[in-house]
């Protein structure tokens, strides 16, 4: 079949190589002028199945009721004149109830477990390079009530089958040494070996011209407007060039992997998706020569934020701010990711100035994301992944091929008309 992906972040570009892989004939379009230059581009750099958890938890309102009036809280949600806020924050509420948390943990460990997999077999096929790590994923803890809340979610994760380990503050520092000036500050952790960290934005470019060896046609410079349709069929994209008219592009199937902005595209056409930006802001600083800085990928879950070391370079990563489409960088939210990183590593020496990023993670309520057939016989999607997108994208892509090939996928999810 001839097949039309309609974004070419880490989910788009990888669903065009399972997708080519399968035998079908792939176009990728996209407004940027290379692959995986949006949400892909400076994210937090792990592939953290230990993430599983999803924000939606019994756990959470306390904590929001206490970051209110904060502007480096880690959950910054800026009240809108946006009904799709509202209602994506009534759907949130509804899945903080234990049993949907314990339903939705179930899928995001299927899935993410899978696409790990397929991750390490597509990187050793290919020989792949982004400055992966496998050292696994420590998250550390300073606040006991945190702790003790984490143990509960560690225990479910290990039922599903993840090697999540609870250890103490001396096991913390060995298996992470450059954490040794911040050992006052900690409480416990927990440690999944079999976590990776890299480079995203690595990853896609070498995974896009490895697919463009395979003959996918990746078209750049097009924004996609409108979908056109013909009773239960998409019969076509609009999409505009970056200099000149527009262009309507037909194929037998068509796969939306726009992250955030896919429901503003799917809208028009009657497809209703509860996928709302999570603006993350990342920091990525440059390391000096025998700087003493981690090597394992941390998560802090304080503050919700993500330490990946990437070769001669230190990426921070994450809070959520929903504040809709915006993309400014706001300087107090910045400052707190330098000023948690000093914190913790306080002998840690860097060159040159931090670069700044921030992006829109298309969150789900459940934080499970929507892979799969839409109402529309040729429509499919591979989007919602909110801060897990690098961790399951090999596996949403390789799922999402076989159903387009008439196969069912291996992970136990809940795909969309699968």
């Amino acid at each position: 079949m001839r097949v039309l992906v309609l974004g070419a972040g880490v989910v788009g570009t990888t669903s065009a190589w399972y997708l080519a892989r399968a035998g079908h004939q792939v176009t990728v379009v996209d407004r940027q002028p290379v692959a995986g230059n949006e949400t892909s581009f400076a994210n937090g750099g792990q592939i953290s199945v230990s993430h599983a958890e999803p924000w939606a938890n019994p756990h959470v309102l306390p904590r929001v009721l206490k970051w209110l009036g904060r502007e480096d809280a880690p959950l910054l949600w800026r009240w809108r004149a946006d009904p799709a806020q509202l209602a994506w924050g009534l759907r949130f509420l509804g899945e903080c109830f234990p049993g949907r948390v314990r339903r939705n943990i179930a899928a995001i460990v299927s899935m993410a477990l899978y696409s790990r997999g397929r991750l390490q077999a597509l990187r050793e096929e290919l020989g792949l390079q982004y400055d992966h790590l496998e050292r696994g994923i420590l998250h550390i803890y300073t606040d006991r009530d945190e702790f003790s809340a984490a143990l509960d979610a560690a225990r479910v994760m290990r039922q599903f089958g993840l090697d999540r380990d609870t250890v103490d503050v001396d096991k913390c520092l060995e298996i992470e040494p450059a954490l040794a000036g911040a050992r006052h500050l900690l409480v416990g952790g927990d440690y999944t070996r079999s976590d990776e960290s890299g480079d995203a934005n690595k990853f896609t470019c070498a995974l896009a011209e490895h697919a463009k060896a395979a003959g996918v046609d990746f078209r750049y410079g097009l924004t996609v407007e409108r979908i056109a349709t013909s009773g239960s069929e998409i019969a076509g994209v609009l999409v505009q060039h970056s200099e000149g008219g527009p262009e309507r592009l037909t194929a037998d199937a068509y796969v939306v992997a726009l992250g955030s902005y896919s429901p503003l595209l799917l809208r028009p056409i009657g497809v209703g998706l509860p996928v709302y930006p999570a603006k993350g802001y990342s920091a990525t600083l440059t390391l000096a020569e025998a700087s003493l800085a981690p090597t394992v990928s941390l998560t802090d879950d304080e503050r919700k934020l993500v330490f990946s070391r990437l070769g001669n370079r230190l990426r921070i990563a994450g809070t959520a701010e929903f504040n809709g489409y915006n993309l400014e960088l706001n300087p107090v939210r910045c400052q707190a990711l330098i000023d948690r990183t000093h914190q913790l590593f306080p002998r840690m020496e860097i060159v040159g100035e931090p670069t700044l990023w921030c992006g829109l993670r298309p969150a789900t309520p459940s934080n499970v994301p929507y892979i799969g057939q839409t109402r529309y016989r040729n429509l499919w999607l591979n989007t919602g992944h909110g801060t897990l997108g690098w961790t399951m994208a090999c596996g949403s892509a390789a799922s999402l091929a076989e159903m387009i090939s008439g196969s069912r996928p291996e992970p136990e999810f809940p795909f969309l008309r699968c």
